[in-house]
């Protein structure tokens, strides 16, 4: 997101946006961003359009609200400074989380080749077509939410036959101390209690693994774990 928009939805945020609805004015809001009001106006529209708030008009103004996407928004950029300015910073994060069957969505993506090929080239395997999916405890949703502020392994949207599929983030991590992969998929039906793991074998069988078991995931996140290797695929 560009520094100017963040800016207003961090005013935004400010004003109590993320716990419920706040009524003002592009006029009122460009004031106290030392903006125009017609810059302010299209700051506004973006947001809008990107699903980061959403807004009607109302007697005295607008009605804005920060939707969920916003507050996560803002949410990475505070675990992103957090982590700056502590030490030491962590090398791994580690979480525990349950077995559970998932929707299939992941075999779908994961199989697709644009994915696949970067999968091999950036993280140096070859996935099996398929995610684990562990569900997580509450009290590790918010290391989640930490994970989601390092870079990781970034692999761009692509579209295929006029479908698009969204970016993917990896980070490299041993599953119950085999190698493989975290995935965090742009656009997926899970909530923030779901990690999606991939690894180049099939996870339940290598690691005899049915629903309910508890797994172990050590991810990297220092050291080169967080690299910021941006690739953006194309069909060809």
């Amino acid at each position: 997101m560009k520094p100017n928009l963040w800016s207003t939805l961090y005013r935004l945020a400010e004003l109590g946006a993320v716990q419920g609805t706040v009524t003002t004015s592009t006029t009122t809001l460009a004031e106290t961003l030392n903006n125009s009001q017609q810059t302010t106006s299209r700051h506004l529209i973006e947001l809008e359009r990107q699903g980061l708030i959403t807004r009607q008009p109302s007697l005295n103004g607008m009605e804005i609200k920060i939707t969920e996407e916003g507050a996560k928004e803002l949410q990475r950029t505070y675990l992103t400074l957090k982590r700056a300015f502590e030490e030491p910073k962590p090398k791994e994060l580690t979480f525990t989380g349950r077995v559970f069957t998932g929707l299939g969505e992941g075999a779908y993506y994961v199989d697709q080749s644009d994915y696949r090929r970067h999968f091999q080239r950036l993280l140096g395997f070859r996935p099996y077509p398929g995610t684990l999916n562990l569900r997580l405890p509450h009290s590790q949703i918010t290391k989640k939410k930490e994970l989601e502020a390092y870079s990781g392994i970034v692999i761009g949207g692509f579209e295929v036959s006029g479908r698009s599929f969204g970016g993917v983030r990896c980070y490299r991590a041993t599953i119950n101390g085999v190698e493989g992969a975290v995935i965090l998929i742009g656009r997926t039906h899970y909530d923030d209690s779901v990690i999606e793991l991939i690894a180049p074998f099939h996870l339940r069988s290598r690691l005899d693994l049915k629903d309910g078991d508890k797994v172990r995931v050590v991810v990297q996140v220092g050291e080169g774990g967080d690299r910021a290797l941006t690739q953006t695929t194309s069909p060809r």
